[in-house]
């Protein structure tokens, strides 16, 4: 609704069309209880926010002008609903623009990033702090200058070039990236697991790629590797709710169907000559969904990618699981070697899987005394219960 109403009332008009879509959704909230859900509820909403935004173009003294052309642009479709088919292919092209018209080359890539994961995935600050390893105050900040940028700027929804599509790629594609991720392990939300963030990630990754522009390895190889992750979403939780590690997994539970299309374009990844990190994650994710059972996993090669991943993207994250990789090789006390040296080691501070993967390999070691001690941490700084229940478990298994 966002990107709909943005493309005609322009990018730097973003407040207001966000203002309107929240009147719309308070106007359902208020309506649907006593006139019953609308047999297509889309159209009903997008029907009720065109009519909101007529009302604001003609009361208001800047639209004045503007008036019979903007009015005529939103009120194209007929008072019975737009063509289902046509209606969903304006709206997924409405949708490609905002995410490339977010990334204005005047604002940082983080800046981008925000605007994007905010406007069009609708993360709240909380989870865009956390994905970004930022405060809350920062984010507000950076929405905030970002907002006045564009307002100022005069920046419309419409791409002038399909030259400007590669420079902004990069942002789209961490968004895209992000909003899986949290998906698939939720940092804020009462669900670790939630599968309707993981498969609109899909959905904006796919929309990439069926355009020629965006159509490059790094698309595919980015499709290829939430294909293969998502493909396990079904062996993630127990009964209880809480996470199983790997090699817990009811293996038969993934998608198969899921796991060839990763198949799939992880071939399309590998026909240019570029290669990214989305390329060896989307590899070392192969790997593991190939192996027919845990004590099969080519850890080896999986360890030599993540040497490649981290060449590329040498980030904590990639350097704790490289860690985790090389101690399933070597054994627990090099892989305890490894995340003790890992490079700016305080950005994982307040991150529970640092400490968990201390206690998981004092454990293997042995020591139960100490593995405890870790997993008592990563309780500590457990983002929702289903995290901090899965740590108590590996607590009690220290005793």
């Amino acid at each position: 609704m966002v990107a709909y109403l943005t493309r005609i009332f322009g990018l730097n008009r973003l407040g207001l069309a966000e203002d309107v879509v929240q009147d719309t959704l308070c106007r359902a909230i208020e309506s649907w209880p006593t006139h019953g859900v609308p047999a297509n509820p889309s159209a009903w909403l997008m029907r009720a926010a065109r009519n909101r935004a007529i009302d604001i173009l003609r009361r208001d003294e800047q639209f004045r002008v503007l008036t019979p052309e903007l009015v005529h642009l939103v009120n194209q479709a007929n008072d019975d609903g737009p063509d289902p088919v046509a209606f969903e292919s304006e709206i997924r092209d409405d949708q490609l623009r905002m995410m490339f018209s977010c990334c204005h080359p005047d604002l940082s890539t983080d800046a981008q990033v925000t605007l994007i994961l905010k406007t069009l995935c609708g993360f709240s600050v909380s989870e865009i702090a956390h994905a970004l390893l930022a405060n809350e105050d920062s984010i507000e900040k950076r929405l905030g200058r970002a907002r006045t940028l564009l307002r100022q700027s005069g920046a419309t929804i419409e791409l002038t070039s399909l030259d400007q599509i590669p420079e902004r790629l990069e942002a789209v594609y961490q968004a895209i990236y992000l909003l899986f991720n949290e998906g698939y392990h939720s940092s804020r939300s009462e669900q670790t697991v939630r599968e309707d963030l993981c498969f609109e990630a899909i959905r904006l990754a796919l929309l990439l790629s069926e355009h020629p522009a965006c159509a490059t390895p790094k698309t595919h190889a980015l499709l290829s590797l939430l294909c293969f992750h998502a493909a396990r979403l079904s062996g993630r939780l127990s009964e209880d709710g809480s996470l199983l590690q790997l090699e817990m997994q009811d293996r038969s539970r993934w998608d198969q169907h899921l796991m060839a299309r990763g198949s799939h374009f992880l071939e399309k990844a590998m026909t240019g000559t570029q290669i990214s990190d989305f390329h060896f994650e989307a590899m070392i994710a192969a790997m593991h969904c190939a192996a027919p059972e845990y004590e099969a996993t080519d850890w080896r090669n999986i360890a030599r990618i993540y040497n490649n991943l981290y060449d590329l993207r040498p980030t904590p994250v990639v350097a704790l699981n490289r860690a985790i990789a090389r101690g399933k090789l070597f054994g627990p006390d090099q892989g305890l070697a490894e995340l003790n040296n890992i490079p700016d080691i305080g950005k994982l501070k307040d991150y529970p899987f640092y400490a968990a993967a201390q206690g998981e390999f004092h454990l293997e070691a042995g020591r139960p005394a100490e593995a405890a001690a870790h997993f008592e941490n990563a309780i500590r700084l457990a983002r929702n219960p289903s995290e901090a229940l899965f740590f108590e478990n590996k607590r009690s298994q220290c005793e």
